[in-house]
């Protein structure tokens, strides 16, 4: 809705003491409730009157709730650090820069964990070695014990055999041999523990091994899984965001600066964002008799900042429930319902970021008679306007329909064409005469 202003009308002045009379005998008609405000010359100075004017107009009379948003991309991608300790960025995109899926964004330092991967690498091959050298010492035990069980049985036996010569030997002999034989099952009962033992002892000395390996496995993978994190690719095509480093001490009362190579990154702290540009919304902030009056649905007429020449149309998709309330300090705050809508169309030169303003239209009248709200005044408790003749203002009454934030609907007392003031010329003369 454009409003064309004509230039200010100029009003002239006066050189004799009579008219300087009449001058002051018009404001007190006026003020008594006259019918005209305007007058040509009113003192013997150089002083100049001017007041602004506008034409009636006919045109579409909206009705609309304006606010102020922020493009953002419906889907988008958030970079993060890995599961790594302390990780030293050495490499990062420029922000603002297209990048192709598979594309580098961010690099970490891989030096430690290299040098970790060689200590797990080795470790894992030292506990292998201890294996290998644990199990040939349980074969070595392993066949001592074979031989002991088999001397132990040998004896036995032997001294079993030995018993059975009681009935042609003495009995003292025979005594003797029994008690070898005693001995000898005695023998072979202790070898047979000692056998259970070792078998018992050298299965547990493989089970720590064989935890200790696999410890050293796990190590040696996670390090590699580390290693293959220290370079982070574009999952998408699009455009990179370097998000801020929350931990990075800014300057008092601005936001944190963001990341940049040679900054150490926590696990999962978002480094960069790219965002998918093949489907773009508007993030808006309404007031809350706005939001009242606004439905799911409604089409929105926006403004792009950075893209004047083109106006965008979006759908309003989502309104929330309550109010965000922010904190400004000082015992001041902002309340606000947050709104998305999502773009019609798209833009090459769309990017997230960009600010915007936004209209919903609620109502529209077309072909109707317009003036500017500021041209207005209250005249006998009635709306009316100060309508030009000349170089004379008539206040003319006016019935009046609906307003909007910039114009009024007249429904009588004017046509198209007439022009009226935008401001009193009575107040405009007083405040020339001051001067």
């Amino acid at each position: 809705m454009s409003v064309d202003v004509k230039p200010k009308q100029r009003l002239g002045q006066v050189g004799s003491r009579r008219k300087r009379i009449i001058v002051w005998t018009i404001f007190a008609a006026v003020s008594a409730g006259g019918g005209y405000a305007g007058y040509s010359k009113y003192n013997e100075s150089s002083t100049k009157i001017e007041v602004p004017v506008q034409k009636v107009r006919k045109a579409e009379f909206v009705i609309s709730v304006k606010t102020r948003g922020e493009i953002r991309s419906t889907r988008s991608e958030i970079l993060s650090a890995p599961q790594v300790p302390e990780v030293r960025i050495v490499k990062l995109a420029e922000s603002g820069k297209p990048i192709r899926k598979g594309e580098v964004v961010v690099e970490f330092d891989a030096a430690s964990q290299e040098q970790q991967m060689l200590e797990r690498t080795t470790s894992v091959r030292t506990v292998d070695s201890e294996i290998v050298q644990t199990k040939a010492s349980h074969r070595m035990t392993d066949e001592m014990d074979g031989m002991n069980l088999m001397t132990a049985e040998y004896n036995l036996e032997r001294a079993k055999l030995e018993a059975s010569k009681a009935e042609v030997v003495s009995e003292i002999e025979g005594a003797k041999n029994r008690i070898d034989v005693t001995i000898s099952d005695g023998e072979l009962t202790q070898v047979k523990t000692t056998l259970k033992a070792h078998d018992v002892s050298q299965e547990a000395d493989l089970e720590r091994l064989q935890q200790k390996k696999d410890k050293a496995a796990r190590d040696f993978e996670r390090t590699r899984g580390y290693l293959s994190k220290m370079v982070i690719h574009a999952p998408i095509e699009g455009i990179v965001n370097v998000l801020p480093n929350q931990r990075s001490q800014g300057s008092f009362g601005s936001a944190p600066p963001p990341f940049k190579e040679g900054d150490r990154a926590w696990t999962g702290a978002a480094i960069a964002e790219i965002p998918d540009l093949s489907e773009m919304r508007v993030e808006l902030k309404l007031d809350e008799v706005d939001r009242g009056r606004l439905k799911l649905g409604q089409e929105l007429r926006l403004s792009v900042d950075a893209i004047p020449d083109k106006d965008f149309e979006a759908v309003l998709d989502w309104i929330s429930p309550i109010a965000t309330v922010i904190e400004r300090g000082f015992g001041t705050r902002e309340k606000f319902f947050a709104a998305r809508a999502t773009l019609k169309s798209l833009d090459k030169r769309l990017r997230p970021g960009m600010s915007s303003s936004a209209e919903v239209v609620i109502e529209s009248v077309t072909n109707s008679l317009l003036i500017p709200i500021q041209a207005s005044v209250m005249y006998n408790g009635k709306p009316a306007v100060y309508v030009q003749r000349g170089t004379q203002f008539e206040i003319r009454p006016i019935e009046v329909g609906k307003r909007n934030d910039k114009e009024i609907v007249v429904l009588r007392g004017l046509k198209e064409g007439e022009a009226v003031a935008l401001e009193n010329p009575v107040e405009a003369a007083k405040r020339a005469k001051k001067l």
